[in-house]
C-alpha cells in the first residue's frame, strides 16, 4: 500500500497507537517491534480492543480476508513516512529543538510562551526519538498555529533522520556537551549529532536558527544560516542578565539596545535555566507573542518529573535533578549549588551513565569539584563513583542509602539530588 494510499485510511482514524493496551476507539494501530517484542503478534487483539485498522509488516500476521489488516514492508519507516506525509499536507510551521541539555525544559518554556497567543502543539514528555517524533507529528492537526518538536539522539546521524521526518522551518540548539560519549565517541561526535539539525536547515530557504550568542561551539557550525541571537552581550535580538538564584531563578531581558527592560521571577531552580528562559523570549518575540504575555508564561511555568524541582519536606529542603544527568549537566547543577546563599548544604549524587571509556575520568572530575565546595555533608552512589578517588561516602545502591537516612534523618539541610534516572534516586525522596 501507497503512503498516499495509507494517508486516507489515516485520515478516518486520525489516531494512531503503538501499544496494544492503549486503543482509542477507531484508531490505527501500528505493529512495532523492539528487542522483547513482536507488535505485530497483538494486531489483532488491537482490532478487538477497539482499533478500526492495524498495520503489520510480517506476512503471517496478515489475513487477505480482513481488510482491517494492512500489510507494509516495514512499520518503523511507514510510521515515519506517514507522518511526513502528514506534516506536509498540513504545512504547520514547524519549530525543531536539541541539543545536550536542557532541550525539554527549554521546550516546554518556548510551548508556554507560544501558547500564550497561539494554538501550540508540542512534544509531551520526552517523546523526542525515532518513534516519539512521528507519533507527535501525527498529532497535528489544522488548527495548530505552531508545532515544537524535540528531538533526542545517543548516535550519529539520528538527528538527520528525524529532522528529515519534521521538516523544521525554524531550529534550536540549546548547547552541546559531555553525554552519550558510550554513542557518540566523543565531545566532537556530540557536536556533529546535533549540527545535523542546523545542516538541514542550511538546506532549507527561509529558515531560521535561534542562538545562544556565548556559545563558541555552535557558534561555529552556524555559519551561513540566518540567526536570531539571545545571550548576555548588549544589542542582541534578546538580551539579559541573572538577577538571583537563591533558590528560585530570576533575570532581567530586553529586546535589542532600545528595549525596555523586563524582570521575570520564576519557578526554576538553577543559573542553568536563565539560557532556557531566554531562548523562550528570543522565540516568543519573534512570534509576535506580547512581552508582558512572554513575562506571564515564564513567572507561572513550574517544572516537574524530577527536573530542577524545589521540594519542602518537614525536615528539609530539596532540589531534585534526578531524571538526568551527564558531566555537563552535572558540573552545572553542582556550581550553581555552590553559589547559593543557603546553609547546611547536603549533596547526594549518582553515577552518570552512557560515558563509556571516559566514564570514570569524569566521574573524578566531579568527585575533585566537589572537594572544593565546602558542602556539609556528600554522598555517592553507584560503582562509577565508587572507582574514583576521594573521601566521601559511597554507596553501591540507593537501597542502601535509604537504610542509612532510615535511621539517621537530615534536618534542616538544602540538599542537592542529582544522577541519571536508571539510578532511581527519586526513591530517596520520601525519605528526606
Amino acid at each position: 500500500m501507497t503512503i498516499s494510499a495509507l494517508y486516507q485510511i489515516y485520515l478516518q482514524c486520525l489516531v494512531v497507537t503503538t501499544d496494544s493496551r492503549n486503543c482509542p476507539e477507531g484508531s490505527m494501530f501500528i505493529a512495532l517491534k523492539g528487542d522483547t517484542f513482536n507488535g505485530n503478534s497483538f494486531a489483532k487483539k488491537a482490532l478487538e480492543e477497539g482499533c478500526s485498522y492495524a498495520v503489520v509488516d510480517e506476512v503471517e500476521y496478515a489475513d487477505p480476508e480482513n481488510k482491517h489488516i494492512i500489510l507494509v514492508d516495514d512499520c518503523l519507516k511507514t510510521l515515519q513516512q506517514l507522518a511526513n506525509y502528514h506534516r506536509r499536507k498540513l504545512g504547520t510551521k514547524v519549530i525543531g529543538i536539541t541539543g545536550t541539555n536542557g532541550k525539554t525544559t527549554t521546550k516546554e518554556l518556548i510551548a508556554a510562551v507560544l501558547s500564550e497567543s497561539n494554538n501550540v502543539l508540542y512534544t509531551q514528555g520526552n517523546l523526542n526519538n525515532h518513534i516519539g517524533v512521528p507519533l507527535t507529528l501525527l498529532k497535528l492537526r489544522a488548527f495548530h498555529d505552531l508545532a515544537v518538536i524535540e528531538m533526542g539522539a545517543n548516535h550519529p546521524g539520528e538527528i538527520k533522520t528525524l529532522v528529515e521526518i519534521a521538516e523544521p522551518d525554524y531550529g534550536i540548539i540549546t548547547n552541546v556537551g559531555k553525554a552519550h560519549l558510550e554513542g557518540f565517541g566523543s565531545f566532537e561526535g556530540v557536536i556533529r549529532t546535533k549540527g545535523e539539525l542546523y545542516d538541514y536547515l542550511r538546506q532549507k530557504e527561509d529558515s531560521i536558527v535561534f542562538i545562544q550568542n556565548e556559545n563558541p561551539f555552535l557558534i561555529d557550525i552556524a555559519k551561513g544560516l540566518t540567526l536570531m541571537n539571545y545571550g548576555v552581550t548588549e544589542n542582541l535580538y534578546v538580551n539579559g542578565k541573572v538577577t538571583s538564584c537563591s533558590p528560585y531563578l530570576a533575570f532581567d531581558w530586553k529586546a535589542g539596545k532600545d528595549g525596555n527592560t523586563h524582570h521575570v521571577q520564576t519557578k526554576l531552580i538553577g543559573e542553568y535555566n536563565f539560557d532556557n528562559a531566554l531562548a523562550a523570549v528570543a522565540i516568543g518575540r519573534f512570534f509576535g507573542v506580547d512581552t508582558a504575555k512572554i513575562d506571564h508564561a515564564l513567572t507561572n511555568y513550574a517544572p516537574h518529573n524530577n527536573r530542577s524541582q524545589l521540594k519542602e519536606t518537614e525536615d528539609n529542603r530539596l532540589i531534585i535533578d534526578a531524571y538526568n544527568a551527564n558531566p555537563t549537566s552535572m558540573m552545572a547543577a553542582l556550581r550553581n549549588f555552590k553559589r547559593m546563599e543557603v546553609k547546611h548544604k547536603f549533596v547526594i549524587l549518582g553515577d552518570m551513565k552512557e560515558l563509556g571509556a571516559a566514564s570514570i575520568e569524569e566521574h573524578q572530575k566531579i568527585v575533585d569539584f566537589i572537594d572544593s565546595c565546602e558542602f556539609e555533608r556528600v554522598i555517592l552512589i553507584g560503582d562509577q563513583f565508587g572507582q574514583t578517588t576521594h573521601t566521601f561516602d559511597t554507596y553501591a545502591n540507593v537501597s542502601e542509602v535509604i537504610n542509612i537516612i532510615s535511621k539517621d534523618k537530615p534536618k534542616g539541610c538544602f540538599i542537592l539530588i542529582k544522577g541519571s534516572n536508571s539510578m532511581k534516586l527519586g526513591q530517596i525522596v520520601e525519605y528526606l
